[in-house]
């Protein structure tokens, strides 16, 4: 007879992969790809470094997973917004400059989710990622062109490219405020990641702003961030 696991049995397992990929991630947010080793997983979760293995085959495809949850969240907030009830210029400063403030809530995390030297395996996740970001993005640029708001010379497709590398090198560039270090409880450096996502968002929504619609793009870069 097949040995059938009980629904307590599954629970548990499910547990400790839950348990295992939060820790993951709560180490890749203190210290990037390179500190986060399997045995500090095991150790954080109150189990053996064999039992991470038994979920994960390899610490490549453990943190591959890590980055794909973490992405794919900021992907759907995205998709929320372009599906907003808005003008193609509102919803694509809306993007930019939300994808810049959850960004910079936990920066260490943002840049190893970013640009931060990793295994091939990671890297490959985190450009899939990239290009179903650049997706949201070229879809709002596409409905911009289609109602007039947007520049009908400018393929979405670059625009999306353009715009999404901006905004990430925005994020880990010598401009953003995780160059400085600064503690990111401080009001200095909350005024710094709104002023960023204010001028990243303004940024892009002129890049790709039909001439008639320049006075749109002032008033929304008035808008509080």
């Amino acid at each position: 007879m097949a040995y059938r696991q009980t629904a307590a049995v599954e629970a548990r397992l499910q547990d400790n992969r839950t348990r295992i990929l939060q820790v993951a991630r709560a180490l890749v947010s203190e210290g990037g790809w390179r500190e986060a080793q399997v045995a500090s997983v095991a150790a954080a979760a109150g189990i053996a470094t064999g039992t991470v293995y038994r979920y994960f085959p390899s610490k490549a495809e453990l943190f591959a997973e890590v980055l794909s949850a973490v992405s794919q969240r900021e992907v759907d907030v995205l998709a929320e917004i372009a599906a907003a009830e808005d003008t193609a210029l509102g919803r694509l400063r809306s993007a930019v400059a939300t994808f810049v403030r959850r960004a910079m809530r936990n920066p260490r995390l943002a840049y190893a989710l970013i640009a931060e030297p990793c295994d091939k395996e990671i890297d490959e996740v985190r450009l899939v990622y990239r290009a179903a970001i650049s997706e949201v993005i070229r879809a709002i640029v596409a409905s911009g062109q289609s109602s007039g708001e947007m520049a009908p010379d400018i393929q979405p497709d670059i625009a999306a490219s353009v715009i999404v590398g901006g905004f990430m090198e925005g994020l880990i560039g010598p401009l953003s405020p995780l160059s400085r270090q600064q503690h990111q409880d401080t009001d200095g450096y909350q005024r710094e990641v709104a002023m960023l996502a204010d001028q990243i968002a303004k940024l892009a929504c002129a890049s790709v702003a039909a001439a008639s619609s320049s006075s749109t793009v002032r008033k929304l870069s008035r808008r509080p961030s």
